[in-house]
């Protein structure tokens, strides 16, 4: 197995990728690359695939065809092992959370500690402090997740993520759901916690602005292409279309509102479901 190179500014590269369902592409020959120390926004309409590049990154879910590489090893050639290994270099941020219901908020960011590690008890104790130091809820450790508002629960969350001091941190719409106080807050945190910790951050969304504001790169995905990629400033001026009307908020577009089908007179006249 080659080992790594330290001079490749590039954690994540996703060459050629394709993945779907049948006869529904998600991903037809995609290129993508997460540079070290940045934040990457994958950003496009519901339902175009953005958690399942997540789910493909993290070795959840395997392409047709096309490679993956995290630090310079292909994601799905790893054993198991090897694979959940390389996980533990990757935090995960879940879109709803995720918190298990019937723990703690300490005993919630302390899991993956005490499932994959042999640390001693006072040390996890040390580390889960912090980390909820780092998103302002040491005061909350003794509080259960129903105990907790949406913005608290996603802080909780993202506690969990980094534990284990990951490369990479990968955020699956971690706006969604959040008052404008909570996702200002939100939006810090991962601004923050990206430059203090010297982590590699991705993240999944369509809100446009606010990603785009802590974004060092972006890519704008639909139909099973990249769209446009580049910095926050070269989004905003693409001249394309389609990156336009999803910038632009318009129903009115190239990007269908309508699920692809037969006519609506069709299926009336049809009979069928």
């Amino acid at each position: 197995m080659s080992s790594p190179d330290p001079t490749d500014d590039v954690l994540v590269r996703v060459r050629d990728l394709r993945f779907g369902y049948e006869t529904r592409p998600i991903y037809d020959g995609v290129d993508i690359d997460i540079r070290r120390g940045r934040v990457t926004a994958i950003m496009g309409p519901s339902g175009t695939g953005k958690t399942t590049l997540l789910r493909i990154i993290g070795g959840q879910w395997r392409p047709k065809s096309g490679s993956v590489l995290f630090d310079g090893r292909d994601v799905h050639k790893q054993s198991r092992k090897q694979l959940y290994d390389m996980r533990k270099r990757m935090g995960m941020l879940f879109q709803h959370g995720a918190l298990l219901t019937d723990l703690t908020v300490f005993d919630n960011v302390a899991f993956p500690l005490r499932e994959h590690s042999r640390l001693p008890e006072p040390l996890i104790r040390d580390i889960v402090l912090m980390k909820l130091e780092a998103v302002g809820l040491r005061g909350a450790a003794q509080l259960y997740p129903e105990q907790l508002s949406g913005g608290m629960a996603r802080r909780v969350a993202l506690a969990r993520a980094i534990a284990f001091d990951p490369d990479m941190v990968m955020y699956d719409e971690p706006f969604t759901g959040q008052d404008p106080i909570s996702m200002g807050v939100l939006m810090r945190l991962i601004r923050s916690l990206n430059q203090s910790l010297g982590i590699t951050s991705v993240v999944v969304s369509h809100d446009v602005e606010e990603v785009l504001s802590i974004s060092d790169y972006a890519y704008i995905v639909h139909g099973g292409k990249v769209l446009d990629h580049g910095t926050p400033d070269a989004i905003r001026a693409s001249e394309s279309p389609l990156v336009r009307q999803f910038l632009e908020g318009r129903h009115d577009g190239p990007i269908a509102f309508h699920y692809k089908g037969p006519t609506l007179q069709q299926d009336l006249l049809g009979g069928t479901p």
